[in-house]
C-alpha cells in the first residue's frame, strides 16, 4: 500500500511538475497569444486608419480628377472659342487681303497706262516745244533782218532828209 501510495504520490508530483510545466507554457503562451492580439489590435486600428485615409484619399483624388476634367473641358471650350475667332478673323483678314492684292494689280496697272500717258504727254510737249522754240528763233531772225533793213532805210532817209535839208538851205 505504502509502495502503491508512494508510487502513486511520485505520480501526483509527476502530474503536479507536469501540469506546473503546462501552466507555465499556458501562461507563456497565454502572455504570447496576449502579445499577438494586441499586435493584431493595433495593426487592425492601424488598417481601419490606412483605411480611412485610403478613402478619404482616394475621394480627394476623385474631387481633384473631376475638377481637373472640369478645367480641362473648359479650357478646351475656350480654346475652340479662340480658335473659332482666329479662324474667323482669318478668313477676313484672307478676304482683305485677296481685295487688297486685287486693288493693288489695278493701281499698278492704272500706274502703267498714266506712265504710258505721261512719257506721250511728255514727247508731244517736247516736240511742241522743239517747234516752238524753233519759230522763236525763225521770228527772232526775222526781226533783226526787219530791224536791220529799217536801220538801213532810216540812214538813207536821214542821208536824204540831210540833202533836201541842204538843197532848201542852198536855195534859200
Amino acid at each position: 500500500g505504502v509502495f502503491i501510495y508512494s508510487h502513486l504520490q511520485q505520480k501526483v508530483q509527476n502530474a503536479e511538475a507536469l501540469a506546473q510545466k503546462y501552466k507555465q507554457q499556458q501562461e507563456a503562451l497565454s502572455a504570447q497569444l496576449q502579445v499577438v492580439y494586441e499586435h493584431r489590435s493595433r495593426l487592425e486600428r492601424s488598417l481601419q486608419k490606412e483605411r480611412g485615409e485610403h478613402k478619404k484619399t482616394k475621394e480627394d483624388f476623385l474631387v481633384y480628377k473631376l475638377e481637373a476634367q472640369e478645367a480641362l473641358n473648359k479650357e478646351k471650350q475656350d480654346s475652340m472659342n479662340r480658335y473659332g475667332a482666329l479662324s474667323s478673323q482669318h478668313k477676313i483678314l484672307k478676304n482683305q487681303h485677296e481685295d487688297v492684292k486685287k486693288q493693288l494689280l489695278d493701281l499698278q496697272l492704272q500706274h502703267n497706262s498714266l506712265k504710258l500717258e505721261h512719257r506721250k504727254t511728255l514727247e508731244t510737249h517736247s516736240q511742241k516745244y522743239a517747234q516752238l522754240q524753233q519759230e522763236k528763233d525763225s521770228e527772232v531772225a526775222n526781226l533783226q533782218d526787219t530791224v536791220f533793213k529799217l536801220r538801213e532805210e532810216s540812214k538813207l532817209l536821214r542821208k536824204a532828209h540831210q540833202e533836201v535839208h541842204s538843197q532848201l538851205l542852198s536855195a534859200q
